[in-house]
């Protein structure tokens, strides 16, 4: 039921900007919004595989790899942390070239929101897999399973769940965090906004619509990861 009234507020929330915009005279420029938009999902779908891959990685790594590896881990989690995503950003597009790494902006803004959120992931997966039962542990123990494999089998699943809220916070927090890359030449969402404003001055009208577009997006992931959460909690139960 939950799911199904967050689902129907995605759906008037986006028709109520597409209205808006109808009747504001703006029928002309929805082509260019929803085409920002279209960059600003592909970049936020891009960038939450990627922290997903990232935290996972990182916090195993700090948990039960080498003392390299859990070194690494650990610097790699303190310094997206602790630094600002937007200079993150600008270091990935401006600094790498110096370097002879060019990338395209695309690829810029997927690594650097895609590192940066993971590094907040990795804490999560490690919290996660920190609470469940010590009972787990010693139960594969006795049955004489290697720590590779009762981890794939037996402890991330438990601890999958309990990622799959805080996850959902941080895959909007991401979302949001798009907007930055409007600022490396991006087109996405808030990129066309702003052309738009330059020229036409209806700054009201404008982001309004983009507002209301953001926040359909944000409840459709909210959807996604309650309906993840759903479907995992039903898979444990009949695995128990």
């Amino acid at each position: 039921m939950q799911l199904r009234s967050l689902t129907i507020c995605a759906i008037v929330f986006f028709t109520a900007g597409l209205a808006v915009a109808s009747f504001a005279g703006f029928r002309e420029f929805i082509p260019g919004l929803l085409q920002g938009a279209l960059i600003t999902i592909q970049i936020t779908i891009g960038g939450c595989i990627l922290a997903v891959i990232m935290a996972l990685v990182a916090a195993i790594a700090k948990m039960y790899g080498p003392w390299p590896l859990r070194w690494l881990a650990i610097a790699y989690i303190e310094v997206f942390r602790g630094t600002s995503a937007l200079v993150q950003l600008f270091w990935l597009f401006f600094v790498l070239p110096h370097f002879g790494i060019l990338l395209e902006p695309l690829t810029v803004a997927i690594a650097a929101l895609g590192l940066n959120v993971g590094a907040y992931g990795a804490e999560v997966v490690r919290g996660a897999v920190a609470a469940v039962p010590r009972g787990q542990w010693e139960a594969s123990v006795a049955l004489n399973m290697p720590r590779n494999l009762a981890l794939r089998r037996i402890i991330l699943p438990q601890a999958f769940i309990a990622m799959i809220p805080p996850w959902g916070n941080l895959f909007i927090e991401l979302l949001k965090a798009t907007a930055l890359v409007s600022l490396i030449t991006i087109s996405d969402l808030t990129f066309k906004a702003q052309q738009m404003n330059q020229t036409t001055f209806r700054t009201v009208e404008i982001f309004t619509i983009v507002l209301i577009m953001y926040l359909a997006i944000s409840i459709l992931i909210t959807v996604g990861m309650r309906a993840l959460e759903t479907v995992a909690a039903r898979g444990m139960a009949r695995g128990r």
